[in-house]
């Protein structure tokens, strides 16, 4: 189901895939396109356990991109779980192995909240604050964590 070796690896590690094809299963896709509200395809959505949207992927994205998309949204999982070290990691290694991608500084951001909840240690958000200075300092999320820095 997909061409690449490491997207196919990423997904049978940590995910239970369900595929709905739009033609193929028009009941099952209007159902779940209107319970989940997909207005597009491909719709990748990353659930938890009770069927939580944790992180939504809309359209075709090349191999780098969705597989920073699809750790960024497991990350998420994790972090909505109150993993917070483990969702630390994962969105480290967004960045780490995907930092060229638009959910690079996004998972920079969510990283250093990640440290800072495992820790309670409000130096884990300045840190994140002054690397933004030096990476991804033109984005959204820069500003957001600019309130960090002292």
């Amino acid at each position: 189901m997909y061409p690449d070796p490491r997207v196919a690896e990423l997904i049978a590690t940590h995910f239970v895939p369900v595929r709905v094809h739009v033609k193929e299963q028009p009941e099952q896709f209007q159902e779940l396109g209107a319970r989940f509200n997909a207005q597009w395809t491909p719709t990748t959505l990353i659930l938890d356990h009770s069927s939580n949207e944790k992180h939504r992927i809309e359209g075709f994205l090349p191999a780098d991109d969705f597989l920073a998309q699809l750790r960024l949204g497991l990350a998420h999982s994790k972090f909505g779980r109150g993993l917070f070290t483990e969702a630390g990691q994962q969105f480290a290694a967004v960045v780490d192995n995907h930092p060229q991608t638009e959910a690079a500084p996004e998972a920079l951001y969510w990283a250093g909240v990640s440290r800072y909840k495992a820790l309670n240690d409000p130096t884990a958000l300045s840190a994140t604050a002054e690397e933004f200075r030096t990476r991804y300092s033109d984005t959204s999320w820069a500003k957001k964590a600019s309130v960090w820095a002292h």
